[in-house]
Formats: C-alpha cells, sequence, structure tokens
C-alpha cells in the first residue's frame, strides 16, 4: 500500500491495518519456517507496509498534539 492511500485513512482505521499486516506477516513467517513460502519477498514488503503505517500513526499523533496547544 502506498503511503498517499494510507494518509486518508483514519487514526481507528490505521490501526486495524496495522492489526491485519501483523497477522499477515506471523502468517508468512510460518510459512516461511516450514517451508512453503512461495514468494520470499512477501515478507520484505510487509514488514516496509507495518512500517509505513507506524510513522504515518506517529506523524498524526504529532499533528493532533500540536494543535492542542
Amino acid at each position: 500500500m502506498k503511503a498517499q492511500e494510507l494518509r486518508a485513512l483514519g487514526q481507528a482505521e490505521l490501526q486495524k491495518r496495522l492489526h491485519e499486516l501483523l497477522k499477515e506477516q506471523f502468517n508468512l513467517r510460518m510459512q516461511q519456517r516450514t517451508g512453503q513460502l512461495s514468494r520470499p519477498s512477501q515478507v520484505k514488503a510487509v514488514r516496509r507496509d507495518i512500517s509505513r503505517v507506524k510513522t504515518l500513526m506517529t506523524e498524526q499523533t504529532k499533528a493532533s498534539a500540536g494543535t492542542g496547544q
């Protein structure tokens, strides 16, 4: 998912997306350990998506804290 698409989401939606990505990462790790993973590049892509979501959540938190002062 692109950062631009994620910026349109609210905090609750980002939390939900993060939870889904963490589940997906867990499933990919299990597939990798059992030798069933067909595309190893998926692990890297999911890890980067998790990073994007966490970064945007932090940005939104800082932006909302900054407007309150």
